[in-house]
């Protein structure tokens, strides 16, 4: 009885107290102690292109504003999706779950918004949930306090975006859109008295790259480096060389590059997708042609062919790539600034990742796809002080897969998430879980073909130190790599004696890792040879290619 009566008088007197002093709610206290998490996704950004990563790229086009995560927190060395392609890696991401479990295996396929996923656990939770920006997995998004996203794949200019379900045309340039967007939410939306998790999506840089008006000409003086497999042969890839992503044999002119039908003339060349160009205002246009017409026309006056026109290709894609990134980065600036202006960045997890890697002249090549490094591995930068030592590198291999539960882990909600798949790297980055116990083998499987690019399908595995791929559909090829002693992937060792038993030895950890994944004989169902030939087919047809 002592004992309930003492219980009353404290709660007496902090009652009164609260009266007295007027501090927030206790709700608030409690609550806020919980980190608010900010989560940055570009769309197809390589790491290559991250001047933190220390590409020589990105060396030349700077990115200030991303490298200040990196700075304050931590960079990912071996950060990899599941399933390098837009749709299916934000599926991963949502659910914490493999493509063949999220049910969203390719583009085009539509995603079961009703199952669980990281927003609506953390809503759980008592957070306050929002999104702005590219969803592109179909239907609207749920598990959102707020949401704001482009429609569909979205436009550079002007695009549509669906606001609560209405869709409304926004005046200006994508990029800076959704970075405003997702200030105005944090400015006026936000409750105090929760935290909050906040996704940024930006459909930058995705294809076909369209910088914003003050970035055309920025680095039209200067030659970036195009990597030394820009002509491979791709000797015992069979799959690598039936692809349709080579520059300087896939690329629009128009459309991709922005080339021009003739010299003197604003007129783009081949440009199948219109709508791009036609979101333009007139004055977008006019500022647009001015700048590039005298390239354009240096272009056609020096009469080029073959290996000197595929170089100059690979340039002109650079060029757009960076100056599109640029965007992206003065807006994570923005976001950085506002955190710290207003005494946010002490509690707020802010994390910079793209949905997969790119090619960037890799093999020649531009867009994912692919289990090679270039588009498998993806940049992955984090801060929260206290918590994270600035300057941290880690070389732990860590998946998109793993990203739902880690931020449950910050949110102490880990009791939801007993059905993901991934694994929590909070204890890694906080320095309580040592490197060599954490994850030394991971799965990846991609299904989109026939598609765009027309990559086979396959799956695999990844160790530290070696690769094993199977592509499967119209062809059935095996392909291993030594990544310590070959990294860029060059030479295919499948059928080298040397390593036999390595080979023997990562078929059966092929075999364990999806029978725990879970992946039955369904996954590796096959088009038709009619579904085949129409895609060629189709896909000439776009390139401006006669059909035979």
């Amino acid at each position: 009885m002592l004992i309930k009566k003492y219980i009353i008088v404290i709660i007496g007197i902090s009652f009164f107290s609260c009266q007295q002093k007027k501090p927030q709610p206790l709700e608030k206290t409690i609550e806020t102690t919980l980190p608010n998490i900010i989560f940055i996704m570009s769309d197809d950004h390589a790491s290559q292109a991250i001047s933190a990563y220390g590409h020589p790229i990105s060396q030349l086009a700077p990115t200030p504003n991303i490298d200040r995560i990196a700075r304050n927190g931590v960079l990912f060395e071996n950060a990899f999706c599941t399933n390098s392609i837009c749709g299916p890696s934000r599926a991963v991401i949502l659910t914490g779950k493999h493509s063949h479990i999220n049910g969203f295996r390719q583009n085009g396929e539509l995603f079961n918004g009703n199952q669980p996923t990281l927003p609506k656990m953390l809503q759980k939770s008592g957070y306050q949930t929002a999104i702005v920006g590219k969803w592109h997995l179909h239907g609207h998004p749920q598990g959102f306090d707020y949401w704001n996203i482009i429609q569909d794949q979205g436009n550079y200019y002007n695009p549509d975006f669906i606001k609560n379900g209405d869709s409304i045309q926004i005046p200006g340039y994508a990029t800076d859109i959704i970075t405003k967007e997702s200030l105005l939410w944090l400015k006026t939306k936000r409750k105090e008295n929760k935290p909050f998790f906040l996704m940024v999506h930006h459909k930058a840089p995705h294809r076909n790259w369209m910088p914003a008006l003050r970035h055309l000409n920025i680095y039209d003086s200067i030659q970036f480096p195009l990597p030394n497999t820009y002509y491979t042969t791709h000797k015992n890839q069979q799959a690598a060389k039936e692809q349709l992503q080579t520059i300087y044999n896939d690329m629009y002119e128009g459309h991709d590059l922005k080339m021009s039908v003739t010299e003197g003339s604003t007129k783009l060349a081949h440009n199948p997708w219109v709508s791009d160009f036609k979101r333009m205002t007139t004055e977008q246009r006019r500022i647009w042609d001015k700048a590039y017409i005298s390239k354009n026309n240096a272009m056609h006056r020096a009469h080029l062919t073959g290996k000197a026109l595929a170089e100059w290709k690979g340039q002109r894609y650079l060029q757009e790539y960076m100056s599109t990134v640029a965007s992206v980065d003065e807006g994570v600036g923005e976001l950085l600034d506002y955190l710290e202006q207003n005494d946010l960045d002490k509690n707020t997890l802010v994390v910079y990742t793209s949905d997969q890697g790119f090619y960037l002249g890799e093999r020649g090549w531009f867009d994912k796809r692919f289990m090679y490094e270039e588009s498998l591995r993806m940049p992955l930068l984090m801060q929260f002080p206290g918590t994270i030592k600035p300057g941290t590198k880690k070389e732990t291999m860590v998946q998109n897969l793993d990203f739902a539960q880690t931020f449950l882990d910050f949110a102490n909600a880990n009791h939801f998430s007993n059905e993901m798949q991934g694994q929590s790297f909070k204890g890694l980055i906080a320095g309580n879980v040592k490197e060599k116990d954490f994850r030394n083998i991971i799965y990846y499987h991609y299904y989109d073909f026939p598609a765009f690019h027309m990559v086979k399908k396959h799956y695999g595995i990844r160790t530290k130190r070696f690769k094993l791929i199977h592509f499967y559909d119209d062809i059935d090829t095996w392909e291993f790599y030594d990544l310590e002693k070959d990294p860029k992937e060059s030479n295919n060792l499948i059928n080298n004696l040397v390593y036999k038993e390595t080979i023997q030895t990562m078929k059966i950890k092929l075999d364990s890792v999806q029978k725990v994944y879970r992946v039955t004989n369904k996954e590796f169902d096959k088009a038709t040879p009619e579904e085949i030939k129409k895609a060629y087919q189709s896909f000439k047809r776009l390139r401006g290619k006669p059909i035979r």
